[in-house]
């Protein structure tokens, strides 16, 4: 039998898991509105003051379905999220599972907030249930899955969703990067 161990002494662990960002899943809003614009700033990676108002307005001027509103409010979540505004983006993540309970990236991205809050065991449920429901960017999960694995201490399962986030995202060089902090060895 095989398992797998972090290389380094766990203190040393400690220190590249917590300097890992998790990785926020964003949804695509099509259309030819203030929504559109969100959409691409979050996919962009964007969390600028002007940005995350962009998401607002779309909220409050765009005639929006339930799934686009639900979308844009994920989104500006995401960039909440990134500006480590924790209590916001939990609050528009939370407006957005109940809006529309069958979007996966929701769940994923209250997942990655509940990282943050150290509250790892929930944190894994959410990113199960979005994954469960599907998400664009599958990837993107797996790793968050990966690191929440090793906050609570179990290699095996974080090395292997961090080997399906670089089997479904090749050129993404964050699963690579914390893969080559693992080393499998023989009882």
């Amino acid at each position: 039998m095989r398992y797998l161990a972090p290389f380094a002494a766990a203190a040393a662990a400690s220190l590249a898991l917590a300097a890992a960002t998790p990785a926020a899943a964003s949804v695509m809003v099509l259309g030819n509105d203030i929504a559109v614009d969100c959409s691409k700033a979050a996919f962009a990676g964007r969390f600028d003051r002007q940005s995350i108002e962009t998401c607002t307005r779309a909220l409050q001027e765009d005639r929006l379905d339930r799934r686009d509103r639900a979308g844009t409010l994920v989104n500006r979540g995401v960039m909440l999220t990134r500006a480590r505004d924790y209590a916001a983006a939990r609050a528009d993540l939370d407006k957005a599972a109940d809006l529309e309970p069958t979007l996966g990236e929701a769940f994923v991205n209250r997942g990655v907030v509940m990282m943050a809050d150290r509250d790892y065991s929930q944190a894994l449920v959410e990113i199960d249930r979005g994954l469960s429901l599907g998400v664009d960017e599958p990837a993107k999960a797996y790793y968050n899955r990966a690191l929440v694995h090793e906050s609570l201490d179990d290699a095996r399962s974080a090395w292997l969703d961090y080997r399906k986030a670089q089997e479904l995202a090749p050129e993404w060089d964050a699963p690579r990067r914390q893969l080559t902090r693992f080393t499998v060895t023989k009882p």
